[in-house]
């Protein structure tokens, strides 16, 4: 019953979503760490073109670490972007949560007036 096209797509989102709060929390428990460089997780643009292509459960989230300058340390991790990137990433994993609630309210709503 949960297995349209939507359906999986938000479960591929929240997967990614779920990826990039670890590598968040693991990025900031790191932050005085010599040479450790933070990890940045991508899976919109493949999840987006899986989508298009009528497959996202194809869609996977890849974890790189970062390129951007270090400091004195080899350390590359900014608590400023660490921050903003948990904040935003918890936003977006409510707004997915919030589509399953609604999903599942929808069919909720069908069965009992079947």
């Amino acid at each position: 019953m949960l297995d349209d096209i939507t359906s999986v797509t938000i479960k591929s989102a929240l997967h990614g979503l779920a990826m990039r709060q670890r590598v968040v929390a693991d990025n900031i428990a790191n932050i005085e760490t010599p040479q450790f460089l933070a990890g940045r997780v991508s899976f919109e643009d493949t999840l987006r073109e899986a989508y298009e292509n009528g497959h996202p459960e194809a869609a996977a989230p890849s974890m790189a670490r970062s390129l951007e300058p270090t400091r004195m340390d080899g350390n590359n991790v900014n608590l400023d972007h660490e921050t903003l990137s948990h904040i935003d990433t918890n936003l977006r994993y409510q707004l997915m949560l919030r589509a399953v609630d609604h999903k599942a309210g929808l069919i909720t709503s069908a069965l009992r007036t079947a």
